[in-house]
């Protein structure tokens, strides 16, 4: 829990500036002790609030002039006045007005004269007393910026990117939307750290993908890394439609006419076949990380459908790889901010991370361990690294069982074959629930019950040597842990959470602009198995992710498909299951055809990361062999959410 003044409405002014005097009184040797942590000392109703917009160099919407992204600023006002410069907290987001910010839909609202008056979420009113700037920027095409959102491209990138730039005096800005008179960041060291959940994340990744000077740190929350992964994987679409839909959906009202053109681009480029194309390499931040020179904080939720956790493999592997200072957090949720599923600890950190990266306090952050990781609601544990040292690729076996589609999980090449009919009806939720049970659309693997706990943490693949009998065929494989527990509701609305109407404060606030958020607490469901990792693919990409291609009925092709990354541990007396199907109801399309599978299980394997290896697999699965609990229906979460989704605004 941190100290009081951190969650507790804003001291009276005179108290900050008390606290400020009493500073400048300090004996030499206290002045000269190196400071661990930035204070509240400024005044947040006074702070200096303006707006500029930046020239990003771009014309999207084709009118003949550089497009202008707005800029809404808040910022200390005492710094200022003693000619001292501060750093930037920066928050980029194409939702400051179409639907808002954070758990409770917050919108940028304006004064008189044009300046922010409330700007959501808590980011400026905690750290502009603390001696930061807090600057919201509009992407191009949103709000009050010009330009056309082309959702995670060149546009959306130099929306943030050209603002960076103006901080460090490498681009231009104005007073005003259309006007000549330019703006100055003289306030500024120059020194910005990007947050932001969802979208707005996502364009810290690809800002830092490019290498930008001044981008000292980043936070993406919920972020996505590669956009054709956020609409297809491995070909199988996750969704009903293309970037052209979202982009129609955040575009100000005033701009949908200019954007025609863009909104072409983003239909061609896009093509529903799943083919990788020049439109997704722009928009694919993983390729670039070898530019990032920026230290990333991520927080990603293990169970989010909407920006799946295959993001978070791909990302933290190319970062890793890149050697990138890096610092993550798992939660057992969904789509949800940190600040709503543990709040105090949060901020906490996250001023610790800022007063480290852009302060330049040393406080210790830098030496903790990398990873905080949910284990159960509201029980965390750390990791000194991520993926765990002696962390192994380990090789698991399907093979048949006692029963037609109820087959063991282990070491052993198997042998045979298995099949199942693709029922675009039933999903992960279905085929869990009767994974004892003998059914005709799904292939289930089981292993011993576990004598130890086994901890699963990294990316895993499964590798399906199958034969359709269709001309098309998409394919799910999931890993589940069978066994009950108290896990959060991730496919409840909340996603894990449950909305409070009391509230807590952090930091000052204003007659417009409160720190007062309603509180969250874990929304959790007692269940019979756990989803532990999913992937998909269309199996006409068996030759290449980039392209698929029709198949041949009664050939036989093998892929492999990537599963999510996860770090979760299989307690003892619980299954891991493995689980090869069709199409996973909600979470991938169907394809035009219902295809029965063969599988050949001699050609089929799973390569699952545990911490020991296949030592501690072997170890975990010498008990003897359970009886099946036969009819027995398993009770988990509900279905997925099948409703449209986008990646940020509200809950």
């Amino acid at each position: 829990m941190p100290k009081r003044t951190r969650f507790t409405t804003w001291r009276p002014l005179a108290t900050a500036a008390t606290a400020a005097l009493v500073a400048t009184l300090l004996t030499p040797a206290a002045a000269d002790a190196a400071p661990r942590e930035s204070r509240p000392v400024h005044s947040y109703d006074n702070a200096i609030r303006e707006a500029v917009w930046v020239d990003t160099g771009l014309d999207g919407d084709r009118d003949g002039k550089a497009d202008r992204v707005a800029v809404d600023i808040v910022r200390p006002r005492e710094p200022a006045r003693q000619g001292r410069k501060v750093p930037v907290i920066m928050d980029a987001s194409p939702y400051y007005s179409c639907c808002g910010r954070g758990n409770e839909s917050q919108k940028k609202t304006y004064d008189a004269n044009g300046d922010v008056n409330q700007m959501p979420l808590y980011y400026d009113n905690y750290f502009v007393p603390r001696g930061y700037a807090f600057v919201g920027v509009d992407l191009a095409g949103t709000n009050r910026s010009n330009g056309c959102v082309d959702v995670g491209g060149r546009s959306d990138v130099q929306s943030a990117k050209a603002v960076v730039d103006w901080l460090n005096g490498r681009a231009k800005a104005y007073t005003t939307r259309t006007g000549t008179t330019r703006a100055k960041a003289a306030w500024t060291n120059g020194k910005t750290g990007m947050i932001g959940k969802s979208w707005d994340g996502t364009i810290a990744n690809g800002v830092a993908a490019t290498g930008v000077e001044g981008l000292k740190t980043i936070v993406p929350i919920s972020a996505i890394s590669s956009w054709y992964d956020y609409y297809f994987q491995q070909g199988a679409p996750l969704y009903d439609s293309g970037p052209e839909w979202l982009s129609d959906y955040v575009n100000s009202p005033g701009v949908r006419a200019k954007c025609a053109a863009v909104q072409r681009k983003l239909v061609d480029g896009a093509p529903r076949t799943g083919d990788w194309t020049p439109l997704w390499t722009e928009r694919d931040y993983v390729r670039a990380a070898r530019k990032v020179k920026a230290s990333v904080f991520l927080v990603h939720g293990m169970q989010d459908l909407n920006v799946r956790m295959k993001h978070v493999g791909q990302w933290w592997d190319a970062l890793a790889k890149n050697g990138v200072e890096r610092k993550i957090w798992l939660s057992r949720t969904g789509h949800v901010d940190p600040f709503d599923f543990r709040r105090a600890t949060w901020v906490d950190t996250l001023h610790r991370w800022f007063d480290h990266e852009l302060m330049g306090y040393d406080n210790g952050i830098d030496r903790e361990p990398m990873a905080d990781i949910e284990r159960a609601p509201d029980q965390w544990t750390t990791s000194k690294t991520w993926p765990p040292n002696g962390t192994r690729a380990t090789t698991l076996r399907p093979d048949r069982g006692a029963q037609a589609g109820v087959g063991t999980l282990g070491l052993r090449r198997g042998h045979g074959t298995t099949a199942f009919t693709d029922n675009p009806e039933l999903s992960e939720t279905d085929w869990a629930a009767r994974i004892d049970k003998p059914t005709r659309e799904k292939a289930g693997f089981v292993t011993r019950p576990l004598t130890r706990g086994l901890r699963l943490s990294g990316s895993s693949e499964v590798t399906v040597t199958a034969t359709p009998s269709t001309p098309t065929a998409h394919l799910s494989a999931v890993l589940v842990d069978i066994g009950p527990a108290t896990i959060r509701d991730y496919a409840d609305a909340g996603e894990g959470i449950t909305t409070l109407t009391g509230r807590t404060c952090w930091g000052a606030s204003t007659a417009g602009d409160s720190s007062c958020f309603k509180e969250t607490k874990a929304k959790t469901a007692d269940v019979d198995y756990t989803i532990v990792s999913r992937g998909w693919a269309d199996l006409g990409n068996h030759a290449s992710d980039l392209t698929g291609a029709p198949l041949t009925p009664g050939k036989r092709y093998t892929i492999t498909l990537d599963l999510a990354a996860t770090d979760h541990v299989v307690p003892k007396g619980h299954r891991l299951a493995l689980i090869v199907a069709g199409t996973d109801k909600g979470l991938i399309d169907p394809p035009a055809d219902k295809p029965k599978l063969t599988v050949d299980l001699s050609r089929t394997s799973a390569r699952v990361p545990f911490v020991g290896g296949a030592t501690a697999f072997a170890r975990a699965t010498t008990g003897a062999a359970s009886a099946l609990p036969g009819a027995t229906l398993l009770d988990g979460v509900r279905d997925p959410l099948t409703a449209h989704r986008i990646p940020g605004g509200s809950q």
